[in-house]
């Protein structure tokens, strides 16, 4: 191994090293071989250390001295000096042109995870941004991407938040990633396989989202390799056997263009064969069913001019050379990829009359579709704009904006995973707005989503749609290149039938939001009749209009009492929430003295919730030794405030404060009972719930909320579905709950479901 050394004198200065680290005279001696771009910078550190250094050297060459003290005595699991790995990243940063406060980065990425140093101490030593820069790729290190579906979308959330503030955290990480990738075969397979998986769902596509092909590529072949090693060996061996032919046949190809484009001029920077990418050729294989024998294109020429304008008449020369195959040419120029990338592909027939791609773009396209975003570090140009942050009318962070916008239309997690995965990483479909602007549009999206993805009134008014001047059905799949032209109308409104053929996940959520708030009437007179029904009618109006209920609306954040009514309707809040904190008020009226014009009816909840002493094991307090049972009209559930009602022959019937059949009671036979919470610690006992779920008719839906029952260990006892053509399905279930709090924290759960567009406790109150 060759030593790398650097005299003590540049080092003196305590502000780079920590003051606890002692400086041993003379030469510092490195445990790894340093590259040498960090040797020069290093040199050139020392020489100038008398001097004023150059910011950006002494920046770079202070973190890497830092990070190597710190990491000192620190291993990997290769047995190497751990130093070699923020050597490594910090290499990879500078290869992709990222400045010094990303190469500083790189250098101490792992330092506040893995030592006692601060973001603080960071801050102080190497600024606020190289800060900001560690302390994002900390976080990004924390997250788990394959755990519970709740603690996996609230890490994709956290993750698209720290790129919107800072993207160079993503690249800072994506370098981390791939060289983790390289040292993988050191780890335990079964840590490999995770590692793998998540690099190939997560951190691949968003290096291809990012267009740094050359990261994007090499993580899905280094996937590829520990997910599926049988293929990837075949693949690998494969390829290598046909290498000399294939060689051959794209020199013989090259020398033709080459010599063509020389005679008319065409200036060419430089021609060259590309061999794909073996999780390419893969993808391929199984996409279309094919051996690989049958994949032809397995290798690609790659052609590099100087201007645009070459690029088209170089494309000229290809197809006046070699005869191209219908439907393979595709102008990446004119329509670049949401991540930038520019480039004219074709397929032609070669020299031996079997299939090649030809690629054809400028230096300025190459180094784009090389390294994507950081391209604008490695090639930037006086003057040039910051790509550091998410800029509002920048095109190139369209598909960042939408994961944003998602994150606030899905609450659902499982759905938000689900759509994430689906369509943030497929590849988009290209159209036109009738005034020549291009939309690009998740792949199998329809007209309805085009007109959500211009307005949300386009969408909610949407009559019908013309595609290339023609009416068109509205669940068609758009093409690239169509032309769309919304037609509307203030009459028209959305249909439920749309949810079933639209796939972005901001057009379902705004025909859905459309749809609750179409039938807000019939919401708040639901929540009106179960108001009425737990503090009677008399008085009812007046209290509506009352100072104490419109405190309560607004302790829920709704302007007024008609939101809170409809919110209870639709089941955002529950009907004992709201009678609990309307008692609470009128309690805090009456302490200012101020009497509250209330329905004689609160004033007998607010008795009846005087609740009796606990002194006894027994499930109920109050009726110690005598005959009782749970009233099945409205089946009351620890928690909830309860009455005794003695009835003639079954002893005392156990019903919820507020039940109609207690209204009918005299009061000579109510009796104050309690749960007891004595007895209920340790308890497994179970009782029986029913409600009713309003959805959106749709395939899977009932899957789902089993599944959310599932998730809580609630068991069902039965379940009945009832559908009507074109409205909403409704689900009655028969579940056991052990109390409130878990009744509460399952409905939270399921009102989150995006498709769930009320839900509701049933109660049969026939009892006498």
């Amino acid at each position: 191994m060759n030593v790398s050394t650097l005299t003590q004198n540049a080092l003196v200065n305590s502000t780079h090293l920590p003051p606890t680290v002692p400086i041993v005279p003379g030469k510092v001696e490195f445990e790894v071989e340093l590259p040498g771009w960090l040797n020069r910078y290093l040199l050139s550190y020392q020489e100038n250390s008398d001097a004023v250094p150059d910011p950006d050297i002494s920046l770079i060459c202070r973190a890497f001295m830092f990070a190597y003290t710190l990491h000192e005595g620190q291993y990997r699991k290769s047995g190497e000096a751990y130093i070699a790995h923020p050597v490594a990243v910090a290499g990879l940063l500078r290869d992709l042109g990222g400045d010094s406060a990303m190469i500083a980065a790189g250098f101490l990425h792992d330092v506040v995870e893995d030592t006692e140093v601060t973001p603080e101490e960071i801050e102080e030593r190497f600024g606020s941004e190289v800060r900001q820069l560690v302390e994002g790729v900390t976080k990004l290190s924390s997250f788990n991407f394959s755990s519970k579906t709740e603690r996996q979308a609230e890490n994709f959330r956290r993750m698209f938040l720290a790129m919107a503030q800072d993207i160079r955290v993503i690249v800072v990480k994506l370098a981390d990633r791939l060289h983790n990738m390289r040292t993988l075969e050191y780890l335990r397979p079964e840590k490999q396989k995770r590692i793998a998986q998540e690099t190939r769902e997560i951190f691949a596509p968003l290096a291809n989202r990012l267009g740094i092909g050359r990261l994007k590529w090499e993580l899905e072949d280094l996937s590829f390799k520990y997910l599926e090693p049988a293929a990837y060996r075949e693949i690998q061996e494969l390829v290598a056997e046909r290498r000399i032919d294939r060689e051959e046949r794209i020199s013989d190809v090259i020398a033709l263009i080459r010599e063509r484009v020389g005679s008319l001029g065409i200036k060419i920077l430089e021609i060259q064969g590309r061999p794909k990418h073996l999780y390419g050729i893969y993808k391929k294989m199984d996409r279309q069913q094919k051996a690989f024998h049958e994949i032809y294109d397995i290798a690609a020429v790659r052609i590099i001019t100087d201007t645009k304008d070459s690029c088209y008449r170089a494309l000229a020369v290809v197809h006046d050379l070699f005869k191209p195959i219908p439907g393979r040419f595709k102008d990446y120029i004119g329509l670049p990829k949401p991540n930038r990338y520019q480039s004219l592909h074709t397929t032609v027939l070669g020299t031996t009359g079997r299939p090649l791609e030809i690629q054809i773009r400028t230096l300025e396209m190459h180094h784009i579709a090389e390294y994507g975003i950081a391209a604008h570090w490695k090639y930037k140009e006086a003057g040039g704009s910051d790509f550091t942050q998410l800029s509002s009318d920048d095109e190139k962070f369209t598909w960042l904006r939408q994961l944003l916008e998602w994150q606030n239309d899905l609450k659902d997690a499982q759905e938000y995973v689900e759509n994430l995965k689906s369509n943030l990483f497929e590849d988009d479909v290209y159209v036109f707005t009738p005034q020549g602007d291009v939309i690009s549009l998740a792949r199998g999206a329809t007209a309805v989503d085009f007109a959500y993805r211009i307005h949300t009134e386009v969408g909610n008014h949407m009559k019908g749609a013309r595609i290339n001047g023609r009416w068109s059905v509205l669940d068609n799949q758009l093409q690239n290149g169509d032309i769309v032209e919304i037609i509307t109308s203030k009459n028209s409104h959305p249909s439920l039938d749309w949810l079933n053929f639209v796939v972005t996940p901001s057009a379902r959520n705004r025909i859905r939001q459309w749809y609750k708030r179409s039938h807000r009437d019939g919401n708040m007179a639901r929540g009106r009749e179960l108001l009425e029904k737990e503090l009677g009618k008399n008085g009812f109006e007046a209290l509506l209009k009352s100072h104490p209920m419109q405190l309560v609306a607004e302790r829920f954040n709704y302007q007024g009492v008609d939101d809170l009514l409809a919110a209870l309707g639709y089941g955002e809040v529950t009907l004992n929430a709201v009678v609990n904190r309307l008692r609470d008020a009128v309690k805090a009226q009456q302490t200012l003295s101020e009497p509250p014009s209330l329905p004689h009816e609160l004033t007998q909840v607010q008795m009846r919730a005087t609740q009796p002493e606990v002194c006894s094991n027994a499930p109920i307090a109050g009726v110690e030794g005598l005959l009782h049972y749970i009233a099945g009209c409205c089946s009351p559930i620890p928690g909830e405030p309860i009455l005794g009602v003695v009835t003639r022959t079954k002893g005392i019937s156990i019903h919820r404060q507020g039940c109609p059949n207690v209204e009918k009671v005299e009061g000579d036979r109510l009796i104050p009972v309690s749960w007891n919470p004595v007895a209920q610690q340790g308890r497994c006992q179970t009782y029986h719930v029913n409600i009713s779920v309003e959805v959106i008719d749709r395939v899977g839906i009932m899957r789902d909320i089993l599944a959310k029952l599932s998730d809580q260990n609630i068991n069902v006892t039965n379940a009945n579905v009832v559908t009507n053509p074109g409205k909403p399905a409704v689900i009655n279930l028969g579940i056991e709950i052990r109390d409130r709090h878990q009744l509460e924290l399952t409905f939270n759960h399921i009102r989150q479901m995006s498709d769930v567009l009320n839900l509701r406790r049933v109660s049969e109150c026939s009892e006498d």
